[in-house]
């Protein structure tokens, strides 16, 4: 396993977070939760999800960061990197089916970066 493409990995993934977390946060949960047209189970069921992503995205970064550390234990590179893969084709997908440019959607793009660093350094 390359490490240095394993830490490139984790630091695409904690990009990704911060993405996330400080410019899709003001651009989708502030005006989630200012609309009045969904039911309020809906609205608040998809600020818990919002949240749900953050952490998985934040425990995504230290996960790849520890596995560039210990480089003898690639297992949960593994997972992490098909997780990646798994979540830019659904990026990919709800775009599509939205009729949205999936460039568009940085997930589609910073889960393939990840997914690709991922991957070359569980190969290298």
């Amino acid at each position: 396993m390359q490490t240095f493409l394993m830490s490139l990995a984790s630091a695409t993934s904690f990009i990704t977070f911060a993405v996330h977390t400080f410019i899709g946060g003001p651009r989708v949960v502030k005006p989630l939760l200012a609309t009045t047209h969904l039911p309020i189970a809906a609205k608040w069921l998809s600020y818990y999800c919002w949240h749900i992503a953050t952490v998985f995205l934040l425990a995504m970064s230290l996960g790849f960061a520890y596995v560039a550390l210990h480089p003898d234990r690639p297992e949960l590179a593994v997972f992490l990197t098909a997780m990646c893969a798994a979540l830019s084709f659904l990026s990919v997908a709800v775009t599509l089916k939205a009729g949205i440019n999936p460039v568009r959607f940085p997930s589609t793009t910073l889960f393939a970066i990840t997914f690709a660093l991922g991957a070359a350094a569980l190969l290298a």
